[in-house]
């Protein structure tokens, strides 16, 4: 019984081993009926290719073939028809089907074989592109420039031509031909830039190939500001305007999107402006919210793209209800300073929208008009040098008038004053000796805030002997 178990357990793993040497084995990529890796074919002649492999397969061919100028049959093959065959045919051949012909598995995309085929034609050395002219190409740092003006035969020879007429050679160090490609400058330089095409002499007669705009795209995004630099606080119901503003090179070209809460319900549209100056570029980027609603607060971002360079500004937006106004003290209604003190702040705390008037007031009168050391900084009052009359009550004022909005609040400022003894101010003269046993009065006069508390202390005169 053990013995039948282990022959069974060998054959399965010899089956799993044949099937996956299968895989690996001849048709782990389509074959092709071509046995080189390139054809040449003369115009109006027919082409033929025929491909065979394990699974499905399907074809890609150049970009100037068109599909309806290909026929293609499918068919199966090999021992009981476990192969896939296709045959390929295309029966005006032209200069434009030049290009590689590759044979794929449907589901195996990379599995593949392929085949370069040259369509000559004398009349035609050049392979046309089909689309614009000039066609454009990208300069970009740090990669190989391609001018892809390929040829119908593989020996044919050719000159790269800077327009008007300056020639360039093939040294195979930089500048590297390929008939299948072109011409590949492997570290291109600013020489670069402008208009090229490629020549060639057959028979006598000289041939040029379409022309090429070698363009250098410029991707320096300088600056990027909003027209707020701090959060933005409004009115439900009002309108919301934002500007981002992107500074770019001469030949710059920016994409400049914006991310905001009311986005996926489009609450917002945007118009945009380029404006050129002599040395850069200005690209404006309006976002308009008609209407604010609550469910438009929270984070604004404005996302200026050019090429792979991303810069971006943010603001938040605050969305209130109706106009307000907070007002409470700091810390409590009764505040302490110090006579001689430099300066001293009274600052309660206060949230108002929109911004109010703030009106400060000292014992009834205002503040700034009674003293020139009294002076606003924001929503607080500031002392510079206090003295003791600067003692009394400060009342602010807060009102948003188009609102008919109005709160105040009073505080009481206590100086102190340090105390000071009178007597010391005035320059007085030794009394002197007196007689023993007489009535002497000693005075002491002080004053300071809160009043100060008077000590008398005696200190006994040393012994004459010590």
């Amino acid at each position: 019984m053990m013995n039948c178990i282990l022959i069974c357990l060998l054959c399965g793993l010899y089956g799993v081993l044949a099937k996956d040497k299968e895989h690996k084995g001849k048709y782990s990529v389509p074959i092709l009926d071509v046995k080189t890796q390139q054809l040449v074919v003369n115009t109006n002649q027919t082409l033929l290719l025929s491909c065979r492999g394990r699974w499905e397969l399907i074809w890609a061919f150049p970009s100037g073939l068109a599909r309806d100028q290909v026929r293609v049959e499918e068919s199966r093959c090999g021992k009981r028809g476990q192969q896939h065959c296709s045959r390929l045919t295309v029966s005006r051949s032209q200069a434009q089907h030049t290009g590689p012909f590759r044979c794929r598995y449907r589901h195996r995309p990379r599995k593949q074989n392929s085949v370069y085929v040259y369509v000559t034609d004398s009349q035609q050395p050049f392979v046309e592109h089909p689309g614009m002219s000039p066609d454009v190409l990208y300069l970009r740092e740090k990669e190989p420039l391609v001018i892809p003006c390929r040829v119908t035969h593989p020996n044919v020879t050719t000159t790269l031509v800077k327009f008007p007429n300056h020639s360039l050679s093939p040294d195979q160090r930089n500048i590297i031909w390929n008939s299948k490609q072109g011409f590949t400058i492997r570290t291109p330089t600013f020489y670069y830039i402008g208009l090229f095409f490629c020549q060639t002499i057959t028979d006598g007669v000289t041939y040029m190939s379409q022309k090429y705009f070698v363009h250098r795209p410029v991707s320096n995004i300088m600056e990027v500001y909003l027209n707020s630099s701090g959060p933005v606080q409004d009115l439900k119901g009002k309108r919301l305007v934002l500007n981002c503003t992107a500074t770019g090179e001469l030949n710059t070209r920016v994409n400049i999107t914006w991310d905001y809460p009311g986005k996926i319900n489009n609450s917002g549209f945007t118009s945009k402006r380029l404006l050129k100056h002599r040395t850069h570029m200005l690209f404006y980027s309006i976002l308009t919210i008609p209407k604010l609603q609550r469910s438009d607060r929270g984070l604004y971002t404005c996302r200026v793209t050019s090429g792979e360079k991303t810069k971006q500004q943010k603001v938040t937006v605050t969305v209130y209800d109706r106009p307000f106004i907070h007002l409470k003290p700091r810390h409590g209604s009764v505040m302490e300073a110090q006579a001689g003190q430099k300066s001293y702040r009274i600052s309660p705390k206060l949230r108002a929208f929109p911004a109010p008037e703030v009106i400060w007031f000292k014992d009834g009168m205002v503040a700034a008009e009674q003293c020139s050391r009294y002076h606003m900084d924001g929503n607080s009052l500031v002392i510079r040098d206090v003295a003791e009359e600067d003692a009394g009550k400060y009342t602010v004022l807060v009102r948003i008038q188009e609102h008919g909005l109005y709160q105040n609040l009073t505080l009481t400022l206590a100086v102190n004053v340090s105390p000071q003894i009178g007597e010391k101010a005035v320059s007085l003269q030794d009394p002197g000796s007196v007689p023993r046993g007489s009535r002497q009065a000693l005075h002491c006069t002080s004053h300071g805030v809160p009043p100060p508390h008077i000590q008398w202390l005696w200190h006994p005169c040393p012994s004459k002997g010590l």
